[in-house]
């Protein structure tokens, strides 16, 4: 199978169900954040490949299951309003990730200040994530009501997880948060 199919040459491209758009719509820009949002993941993780702390593998295999997720949830946002959707999202989804933000965060030294992203380059990668995963969500409400409200919800909570984790593995590879009090 080639890479290339050239049939996004002149601007468009297919939605799931094969119906054609411009590659600018609102659709694809939010999917492709989706995207994005994986990637930034994915550089955050690799980041993280030559380092050794405990707690490093259940972070791998958590951002494993949501770079999967991810994946998901764009195919969801592209799926043209009134067609069945593969695959959805449910409240567990969200939970969990809530169940491991609590985790991860008592752990943590209580926020009095506001932080500025940096720390170790994984931890500032995270920083990076959560800032995507925030454009994704802002794309998917630029689809009104045609986006599953679980979608919304699950991308609200993945920028909070990535904050808590940037936060948390500065804190495990001993990387020092500036806080905007310290900055001045």
């Amino acid at each position: 199978m080639k890479i290339y199919t050239k049939s996004g040459d002149k601007g468009t491209t297919s939605l799931i169900y094969g119906s054609r758009v411009s590659k600018d719509d609102a659709r694809v820009e939010a999917y492709g954040t989706c995207d994005e949002t994986n990637s930034a993941i994915g550089l955050a993780l690799s980041l993280l490949q030559n380092e050794f702390f405990e707690g490093k593998d259940e972070i791998v295999a958590v951002y494993h299951k949501i770079q999967t997720q991810l994946f998901h949830v764009g195919a969801e946002l592209a799926t043209p309003e009134g067609k069945e959707v593969k695959w959805s999202l449910s409240g567990d989804d969200i939970e969990i990730m809530e169940k491991q933000i609590d985790e991860w965060d008592a752990k943590l030294p209580q926020l009095t200040n506001f932080i500025l992203p940096g720390g170790h380059p994984a931890g500032a990668a995270f920083h990076v994530a959560r800032t995507v995963a925030r454009r994704a969500e802002r794309a998917a409400v630029s689809l009104g009501d045609s986006v599953n409200p679980l979608v919304l919800a699950y991308l609200n909570r993945l920028s909070d997880f990535l904050f808590v984790t940037a936060r948390y593995v500065n804190m495990k590879l001993g990387a020092e948060e500036k806080t905007l009090h310290q900055s001045q």
